[in-house]
């Protein structure tokens, strides 16, 4: 089992930035890869970011040269850094954890961007 723990939400402006983290515990060492979803009312959840056990990291088109996706192994935490942030970039995020079977998410931290 692995429990993933979300942080860093909240309203900001266009043009601002915010920081998520995302602090895995449990049996970290099955995960293979970290990611970051987001869900817009109405509409399904979409990949954001990912990064993998060996440091490779994706990007959805419409984030990229804007947000960073990062981890700090020894505290089994991912973060993304959300800079030019835009009111389509509202939604709320959820911490994805994958392991060979299983893929586990937290409980959401909700991000909304004032135009």
């Amino acid at each position: 089992q692995v429990q993933l723990v979300e942080s860093g939400g909240g309203l900001v402006q266009a043009g601002g930035s915010l920081r998520l983290s995302c602090a895995a515990s449990g049996s970290t060492s099955s995960i293979l890869a970290m990611g970051w979803y987001h869900q817009a009312p109405g509409k399904q959840r979409e990949l954001v970011a990912t990064i993998t056990r060996e440091g490779r990291m994706d990007y959805a088109d419409s984030v990229k040269g804007r947000f960073t996706i990062s981890r700090d192994t020894a505290k089994n935490t991912v973060y993304l850094q959300m800079n030019s942030l835009k009111p389509e970039d509202t939604a709320v995020y959820y911490c994805n954890a994958r392991t060979a079977f299983v893929r586990y998410w937290g409980q959401g931290t909700q991000v909304t961007v004032s135009s």
